[in-house]
């Protein structure tokens, strides 16, 4: 079987590394920094962006500045049902933190782990109240453990491109 072809050459990915780390900046220092045309690189992103390549664009903000001063690590396992159940229970909780504002990420997983979520907090007080108001009164959730980040050793600006 045959390696499924990119839809993004060399140069969509520099421009791509580029985006990642400034998206503010103008096609004209994206040109510079790939080596095209400012027409070139506005094409190029437009269809990428037509492709769902690109998919929007954030600001980075300052956690402290927001009064967030604790970031955890929190896993969790899961209620298992059998049949429909099992499955309205996953959708009740994907619901759910959709609406829980200190979740940063959350993501399914493999393994003994059901969901790990990245959970930004102002305090240790904070976390509390959300482990015990929130999350292990949601029906779906089994248990749960958490872990603080103390450092930051390497925060990706987005995928390798």
């Amino acid at each position: 079987m045959a390696a499924k072809e990119s839809p993004i050459d060399e140069i969509d990915r520099r421009i791509l590394r580029t985006l990642q780390g400034h998206a503010r900046a103008t096609f004209d220092n994206i040109a510079d920094a790939v080596g095209l045309s400012s027409s070139a690189v506005l094409r190029r992103v437009k269809r990428m962006e037509a492709a769902g390549i690109i998919t929007g664009y954030r600001a980075v903000l300052d956690p402290s500045a927001l009064g967030i001063s604790l970031v955890a690590y929190v896993t969790l396992r899961l209620e298992k049902h059998g049949g429909a159940q099992r499955t309205s229970h996953k959708d009740q909780f994907k619901a759910a933190v959709q609406t829980w504002r200190e979740v940063v990420d959350c993501v399914a997983l493999t393994g003994d782990t059901d969901i790990l979520m990245r959970v930004a907090v102002t305090d240790v007080e904070h976390l509390n109240r959300f482990i015990s108001e929130t999350l292990l009164r949601h029906p779906s959730v089994r248990d749960c453990r958490s872990s603080f980040m103390l450092e930051s050793i390497k925060d990706a600006a987005g995928w390798p491109a």
